[in-house]
């Protein structure tokens, strides 16, 4: 059995992970591999608990997140964020390093990883997001501790498709041309219109993480 190709995609909050994460699946699964995304163990932790979590909380968030990519066996693995990104968090909100260890030990294991960049507009989801004010200076960290552990990564940008564009080609594959675009968004058209059932990995909006935030905070406070 081959070794699994895993992808990271790390980067501050709000900066289209998530979106991001599945576009890419989506893209490299109508292309005719076998792909799998790995969420954010951190928003479903928030969700269940409806808080952020403490100190001494992060290193379980880690632990689990590692353990979700790590038990997919094959195929491309895409990871919407890493411990990394725990560790981060850890060191900025509570002076806490002690998680770059395991969290870099994990990045290392990635085939590629993907950082977000900054120019997409900051939007709040209620709940998990501090603010505009922290997005600098946890992009800042990321790029330190993957230089500081020498692990290579790719800096993705852009606006909509762009992003997804430039995403693919960090990744040595061929972007999208226009007829693959619109065949893709019209298969989003039809899973909208209610023709087929919702898949999430089938979305390229870069605002869709901030949809599904509102709609669940919606609901928890009708």
């Amino acid at each position: 059995m081959s070794q699994p190709q895993r992808i990271a995609i790390v980067g501050a909050e709000s900066t289209g992970k998530s979106c991001l994460a599945r576009a890419l699946a989506g893209v490299m699964q109508s292309r005719g591999q076998s792909v799998q995304t790995v969420d954010e163990v951190l928003r479903t932790w928030c969700e269940r608990e409806g808080r952020t979590p403490l100190a001494h909380e992060q290193i379980g968030i880690a632990q689990t997140q590692a353990q979700a990519v790590m038990r997919i066996p094959q195929g491309v693995v895409i990871a919407d964020t890493t411990p990394l990104m725990t560790a981060v968090y850890s060191h900025l909100l509570f002076a806490d390093e002690s998680l770059y260890p395991m969290a870099l030990a994990h990045q290392a294991l990635y085939d590629s990883t993907l950082v977000t960049g900054l120019d997409l507009p900051w939007v709040s989801d209620g709940l998990q997001r501090d603010g505009p004010q922290v997005r600098g200076p946890v992009d800042t960290l990321v790029r330190q501790a993957l230089e500081r552990a020498g692990i290579a990564y790719r800096v993705v940008y852009g606006q909509g498709h762009q992003r997804l564009n430039n995403a693919l080609l960090a990744l040595g594959l061929s972007g999208e041309d226009d007829a693959a675009r619109m065949t893709r968004e019209n298969a989003q058209f039809a899973i909208n219109e209610g023709r087929t059932v919702w898949q999430c990995n089938e979305c390229s909006d870069p605002a869709c993480e901030h949809k599904l935030f509102s709609g669940l905070l919606a609901q928890r406070s009708g």
